[in-house]
């Protein structure tokens, strides 16, 4: 098996998986970073988002041998303590239920802000779509995104 060599939260990392495989089951399984959920496997539904060179994709879809060649974040190193403004926001406008979504969320929504620190309804609902929630936390989610751009969340 080929190794890679991989930047996530900033640190290296050297893994030994086959090409294909795609970086969910590198972080979970080699990295044993379990924020990042398994939700469809299929891009559909966000629950595996990640940041790569600062830009929200599905981690399900990306295999290591194209990941290598970038930087990664997964929540784990949004904040390591919930820190982070849209983990705040998050917690004050009480947005999760079931939870099993919200680090998808979090992601997709940290990055948004990190490109346009004051979006608008149009501008969350747009950068938003990809991740699904079954709860339909919505409305919560639009508001916190908000909350977080108010506390500076384009950290």
């Amino acid at each position: 098996m080929p190794v890679f060599r991989l930047d996530v939260n900033n640190q290296s990392y050297t893994v030994n998986v086959e090409a294909d495989t795609p970086l969910l089951w590198v972080l979970r399984d080699e990295l044993n970073l379990r924020g990042t959920k398994f939700g469809c496997g299929i891009s559909q539904c966000g629950a595996c988002t990640v940041h790569f060179n600062g830009s929200a994709v599905r981690s399900c879809s990306i295999p290591i041998s194209v990941a290598e060649k970038g930087k990664i974040r997964t929540i784990e190193g949004l904040s390591g303590d919930g820190s982070h403004p849209v983990q705040q926001a998050w917690e004050e406008m009480d947005v999760p239920q079931c939870g099993y979504c919200q680090t998808g969320q979090i992601m997709s929504a940290a990055a948004l802000l990190s490109k346009k620190p004051n979006p608008s309804d149009a501008d969350i609902d747009a950068a938003m779509s990809g991740n699904i929630c079954r709860c339909a936390t919505y409305k919560r989610i639009r508001k916190a995104i908000h909350l977080a751009a108010q506390k500076g969340g384009n950290k």
